[in-house]
C-alpha cells in the first residue's frame, strides 16, 4: 500500500512538472493568445488586476530561489552590465525613438510624445519573471530593475524636456513602492531561504513551485494585455503604422541586449538579463505619466506597447534557445554552475 501511495504520489508531481514545463515551452502562442483573449474579453480579465501584485510576487519568489544572496551582492559589485542596460535603455532609446517618430509620425505630435514616452520610462519589473524563466541572472536582473526604477524621478523628466520640451513631475514612491513589494522583497526572501536550506528550496521547493508560478505568468500577461484593448476599437492608418513601428522597434532592444552583452563579454545567464531588460519597459509607469500630463491622444503608443512586450519576451526567449541554448526550464545562476564557470555566451550570428 505504501508503495502504491508513493508511486501514485510520484505521477502527480511528474504531471504537476510537466504541465509547467509544457507552458514554458509553448509561451510565445500562450502569450499571443492572451493577448488576443485580453481583447476579445477584456470587461472579463481585468477583474484579475487586483492579484497581479500577489502573482507578481509568487514569480519573483520562485525564481530567486535558485540564487543566493551572495549573487546579488556579485551584481552589484560587477556594474558594467547594469550600467550598460541602464544608459542603453534610458538613453539611446528615447533619443532614436524620438528621431524615427519625429520623421514617420510628425504630422502628428501627440504619437510622437506617446512613442518616445514609451521608450523612456525603467525596466519592466516584468522582465525578471522571463529572467527566471530562461535560466538568467536574477541577481543582475533584480539590482538593474531596482537602479532603473530609483533613476527614473530624473531620467523621465529630463528625457521629455529635452527631447519635447515638456516639463513633468514624476512620483517614484508608488513605483518604487510596487517594485520593493512585488519584485525585490520576494526575491530576497527567495534567495534568503536558498541559503538557509544550503540548497534544498533551489532542488525541492523551486520546481514544486514552478508550474504554479508558470500559470502566474499567464494569468499577468492576460490581465496587463486588456488595458489596450479600448484603443483599438477605432483605428485608423496612421495608428496602425504606430503600432507596427513599435512592434519592429520594440524588437531591436532585445536584440541591441543581445549585442551588448557580448561585448561586455556576459555569461549565457547574463545575457538572458540583458535581453530582457533592454527590451522591456514599464508600460504602467508610462501610462500614469501619459494620463496626468498629457492629452488623451498621448496615451495610444504607449499602451500598444502592452499588445506585443510579453508576445516579443517569448519569442526571443525561443530565439536564444537556439542561440545560446537556454531552456525556460534552465536553472538560473546560482544553483546548478558557480558565477564563474557559466559558459560565455556565443556570437550571435
Amino acid at each position: 500500500m505504501a508503495g502504491a501511495a508513493k508511486a501514485g504520489e510520484k505521477a502527480i508531481l511528474d504531471a504537476w512538472h510537466s504541465f509547467g514545463k509544457f507552458i514554458g515551452a509553448h509561451m510565445a502562442p500562450i502569450a499571443v493568445a492572451c493577448v488576443v483573449a485580453a481583447c476579445a474579453f477584456p470587461a472579463q480579465l481585468s477583474h484579475l488586476a487586483p492579484a497581479v501584485p500577489w502573482l507578481f510576487a509568487l514569480v519573483s519568489f520562485q525564481g530567486a530561489l535558485t540564487n543566493k544572496l551572495r549573487n546579488l551582492a556579485q551584481a552589484v559589485g560587477r556594474p558594467i552590465p547594469l550600467l550598460l542596460t541602464i544608459a542603453f535603455a534610458s538613453g539611446v532609446m528615447p533619443v532614436v525613438a524620438f528621431l524615427l517618430a519625429k520623421a514617420l509620425f510628425g504630422s502628428n505630435m501627440h504619437l510622437v510624445t506617446g512613442i518616445v514616452l514609451e521608450y523612456s520610462v525603467p525596466v519592466a519589473a516584468i522582465s525578471t519573471m522571463w529572467i527566471s524563466m530562461f535560466g538568467g541572472n536574477v541577481a543582475e536582473g533584480l539590482a538593474t530593475l531596482m537602479v532603473s526604477s530609483v533613476l527614473a524621478p530624473v531620467t523621465i523628466p529630463a528625457t521629455l524636456q529635452v527631447l519635447l520640451g515638456h516639463a513633468v513631475h514624476v512620483d517614484a514612491g508608488p513605483m518604487m513602492l510596487n517594485v520593493i513589494l512585488t519584485v525585490a522583497l520576494p526575491a530576497v526572501l527567495g534567495m534568503g531561504l536558498n541559503d538557509v536550506t544550503h540548497g534544498w528550496a533551489a532542488r525541492s521547493l523551486s520546481p514544486g513551485l514552478m508550474p504554479a508560478a508558470r500559470v502566474a505568468i499567464v494569468l499577468v500577461i492576460a490581465s496587463n494585455a486588456t488595458s489596450a484593448a479600448p484603443y483599438l476599437t477605432h483605428l485608423t492608418p496612421q495608428l496602425v503604422g504606430v503600432l507596427v513601428f513599435i512592434l519592429l522597434f520594440a524588437s531591436t532592444g532585445y536584440l541591441a541586449g543581445l549585442a551588448l552583452a557580448r561585448l561586455a563579454g556576459q555569461d549565457v545567464p547574463g545575457t538572458v538579463s540583458m535581453v530582457f531588460q533592454c527590451g522591456m519597459r514599464n508600460i504602467s509607469c508610462g501610462a500614469v505619466i501619459a494620463a496626468q500630463f498629457f492629452p488623451p491622444a498621448v496615451m495610444f503608443p504607449v499602451v500598444a506597447g502592452t499588445l506585443f512586450q510579453q508576445v516579443l519576451a517569448a519569442t526571443y526567449g525561443k530565439l536564444m534557445g537556439r542561440i545560446l541554448g537556454v531552456r525556460p526550464d534552465a536553472p538560473a545562476l546560482g544553483d546548478a554552475l558557480p558565477a564563474t564557470s557559466a559558459p560565455t555566451a556565443p556570437e550571435a550570428h
